[in-house]
């Protein structure tokens, strides 16, 4: 009768049928998302990316201001009153000016490309943004899944060993079982319940995260769909160093941006030699009744006399800002090779350890815990020995889960530090 009982409730305990993870509330909607769904959702409804955007609208809105001209300046005068007037009433008096001015040295063109420049830096920091942000949404893409796989294993466990539990507790009332079993049972449960708390805690936490990437509702249970090609377990070692570095240099915008900082600052250098050359107006004037004579006519021209300001500071801080900016370019760039160099290291390790383990492992090992069971069963093994050897199952489950999560981040990791989608993993 014992035997029976505990048949019926270890061995779901071993079988492993799939039940529900996390614990959501009924009202809570499951939102089933592969990989390419999740992109689409997070560029079009993702808040930074669309602030980000403007930046590039006010930067071509720079461009529109550094291309008009100089407004020309038009003046009238009438008389009110004079002493002596000879010619009339003052108020027949008028006059009128009209002067335009031309800028020199060609600033104007100078702060077109400077604004231009301006334009291209608002790219870059955008798909900067873009390249940050979509690493983070796979990375948590992918921690959601697995941490969920994780918790499927305390999931089964701890429903398992509750009705099992039970069962025991009912045995010991009538006297077939000792009570250390009971209690053996029962620690391992409150054990499981709050290792399986903190692991739902952690995908709640990184489901926060996803869903303010994607703009989901914050009700919502994420149920990433995700389908592995496990044929291809070569990935890393089958891209040679160099081309993932010199991809980096290509197509890393922090780094792009860095280089458009030394021109912009180059081209701002100009712009201030440029500005320490007089601009000039050039003016024409009408007076009805002048001092010289009746509709008097004049022409005129006005420059400034660059005796003792000839932009002096603002050119010394251009050249100042171009050392600094090339010298952070330079950090950039070891920037950029540290972080490949770090990246294929460690992508190459965890490829290789992945590697390194029999694909029929786990369900040799599943078999190998059934038939643990079975010699349980038969009392060949104590409580402790198949509790041990159950434990050793769900931490070899859970080490298993880290590894692949660890192996896929450090390809989303390659991918982030080289800018290029170079491992496409679904």
């Amino acid at each position: 009768m014992v035997k029976n009982l505990l048949r019926s409730y270890l061995l779901p305990l071993l079988l492993f049928t799939g039940i529900s993870v996390h614990a959501q509330s009924p009202q809570a909607d499951t939102l089933k998302l592969t990989l390419k769904q999740a992109e689409d959702q997070f560029v079009k409804n993702n808040l930074q990316l669309i602030a980000q955007r403007y930046n590039i609208d006010n930067a071509n809105a720079a461009v529109i201001t550094a291309k008009l001209f100089p407004n020309p300046d038009f003046s009238f005068n009438n008389g009110i009153a004079a002493e002596n007037a000879n010619q009339g009433p003052a108020y027949k008096e008028q006059s009128f000016a009209l002067s335009q001015l031309f800028t020199t040295a060609g600033k104007r063109n100078k702060s077109i490309q400077l604004a231009k420049i301006g334009v291209e830096q608002a790219k870059y920091q955008f798909f900067d943004l873009l390249r940050t942000l979509k690493f983070t949404l796979h990375s948590d893409f992918y921690a959601i899944y697995f941490q969920q796989q994780s918790a499927k294993v305390y999931d089964e466990e701890i429903t398992s060993l509750g009705k099992t539990l039970a069962v025991f507790k009912e045995q010991f009332q009538k006297g077939n079982i000792a009570e250390k079993e009971v209690l053996r049972i029962q620690s391992q449960l409150y054990s499981l319940r709050t290792e399986y708390n903190s692991v739902l805690s952690g995908i709640d936490t990184t489901e926060s995260e996803l869903k303010m990437l994607i703009k989901a509702p914050v009700s919502a249970y994420v149920d990433p769909q995700v389908n592995f090609d496990e044929s291809n377990r070569q990935q890393v070692s089958a891209i040679p160093y160099q081309r993932l570095l010199d991809s980096a240099y290509v197509n890393r915008y922090d780094l792009r941006y860095s280089k458009a900082a030394v021109d912009y600052n180059s081209m701002n250098l100009q712009l201030q030699k440029a500005v320490a050359v007089p601009d000039f107006s050039l003016s024409l004037n009408y007076d009805k009744l002048g001092a010289y004579g009746n509709n008097f006519l004049g022409a005129g021209v006005e420059f400034n006399l660059p005796f003792f300001n000839r932009n002096q500071g603002n050119i010394k801080q251009a050249r100042i800002a171009i050392d600094q900016s090339n010298v952070q370019l330079q950090n950039q760039q070891n920037q950029v090779e540290s972080d490949v160099a770090t990246g294929y290291k460690t992508a190459l390790r965890l490829e290789q350890l992945y590697n390194s383990f029999d694909p029929k492992f786990k369900d040799d090992f599943t078999h190998l815990i059934q038939e643990v069971y079975i010699n349980y069963e038969k009392r060949n093994l104590s409580m402790l020995e198949f509790l041990d050897f159950y434990d050793s199952y769900k931490t070899n489950t859970l080490q298993m889960n880290s590894l692949q999560l660890n192996r896929v981040l450090s390809l989303e990791q390659l991918n982030y530090v080289t800018g290029t989608p170079f491992f496409n993993q679904q």
